[in-house]
C-alpha cells in the first residue's frame, strides 16, 4: 500500500489550472499551423496566425490563451492500492484549484446557485470524475472548460433503427446550429452508447485524447473521418469567418449499450483544448 500526501495532489492540481490556461498543447499548434497552410480564405488564414502568435505570446508571458478561464473539469484516476493521508481527495483538489486561479490570476467564473449567481469567489466547486484503476499510482487531469464551447454541446437520445447515419446527421446538425459560438476551429468529442449521462461523459473525455490519433477500431476510425471532413464543408471556418477549417479533429468514444437505445452527446472544445496531466 503506497502512501500519498493530499498537500502533493494541491500542489499538482495549483500548477495545473495555470499551465493548461497558459500554454496550447504541441499538438494543436501543429495541426494549426498545418490548417494555415491549407485554408483557402484568407480571412480564415488571418485568424488561424493570429491563433498561433496568441499562443506563443501566452505562453510566453505566462498568461490565459483566452479570457475565459473556465470550470476545472477534474479526471481523477486512482489506484485502488494507493493511501491517501493528510486530507480528503476532493476537499484538496478544490484547494488546488483555488489556489491555482489565485496564482494564476485567472478569471474565476463559478457561480454558487445556477439561478441565484452568486460568485464563489475561487472557481470551486471543481467538476470531478473519479474512477478506480489497478496500481497504487494516481492520475489526474485537469481540463478547464469555457462555456463559449460548452454551451454548444448537445445530447440525442436517438433510436437503433437510425444507426450511423442519423449519429452522423446529429452531429452535423450540432455543429450547424454552433457556428461561430464555440470560436471555432474546435476539436469534436461525440460519446455513442451506454445512457443518458454517460454518453455525455463519454463525449468529454473523448476531448483528452490526442489530437487526431483515430479510434483503434476501424470501423469507428472510419466514421470520425468522415464526419471531420463533413464538418470542415460547412463552411463555418476560423471565428466563423468561412473556409474549410472549422474542425481540427473529431474523436469518438462509443461504449455498450441496451437493446432500445442509441444515446449520442456531443462535447466541443475551442481550438486551445485545455488540458494538463499528470502522475503521482
Amino acid at each position: 500500500m503506497r502512501e500519498l500526501d493530499c498537500g502533493l495532489i494541491t500542489e499538482a492540481v495549483s500548477e495545473m489550472c495555470v499551465a493548461a490556461n497558459c500554454r496550447l498543447g504541441d499538438g494543436v499548434k501543429a495541426a494549426l499551423a498545418r490548417a494555415e497552410k491549407l485554408e483557402t480564405n484568407p480571412l480564415g488564414r488571418a485568424v488561424l496566425r493570429t491563433l498561433l502568435e496568441n499562443a506563443a505570446l501566452a505562453e510566453a508571458e505566462n498568461i490565459p490563451l483566452c479570457q475565459d478561464t473556465g470550470l476545472a473539469v477534474v479526471f481523477l484516476e486512482v489506484g485502488q492500492d494507493i493511501h491517501l493521508t493528510g486530507g480528503n481527495l476532493e476537499e484538496a483538489v478544490n484547494a488546488g484549484v483555488a489556489r491555482g486561479y489565485e496564482a494564476g490570476c485567472l478569471r474565476r467564473s463559478m457561480v454558487r446557485d445556477p439561478l441565484r449567481r452568486v460568485n464563489t469567489g475561487d472557481n470551486t466547486p471543481a467538476v470531478i470524475h473519479c474512477r478506480l484503476t489497478p496500481g497504487d499510482r494516481l492520475k489526474i487531469t485537469v481540463a478547464p472548460k469555457g462555456f463559449g464551447s460548452e454551451n454548444m454541446g448537445a445530447l440525442a437520445l436517438l433510436t437503433p433503427a437510425q444507426g450511423a447515419e442519423g449519429l452522423k446527421k446529429f452531429v452535423l446538425d450540432t455543429l450547424r446550429t454552433a457556428g461561430a459560438n464555440p470560436c471555432p476551429p474546435v476539436i469534436v468529442g461525440v460519446g455513442a452508447g451506454g445512457n443518458m449521462e454517460l454518453a455525455a461523459l463519454l463525449a468529454k473525455r473523448a476531448l483528452l485524447r490526442p489530437l487526431g490519433e483515430r479510434h483503434p477500431d476501424p470501423f469507428w476510425a472510419g466514421l470520425e473521418e468522415e464526419l471531420l471532413t463533413a464538418i470542415n464543408r460547412l463552411d463555418i471556418g476560423p471565428a466563423g469567418f468561412g473556409g474549410r477549417t472549422t474542425a481540427l479533429a473529431v474523436h469518438i468514444n462509443p461504449h455498450p449499450t441496451h437493446i432500445a437505445g442509441l444515446p449520442v452527446a456531443v462535447n466541443l472544445n475551442c481550438h486551445a483544448a485545455r488540458h494538463q496531466t499528470r502522475l503521482l
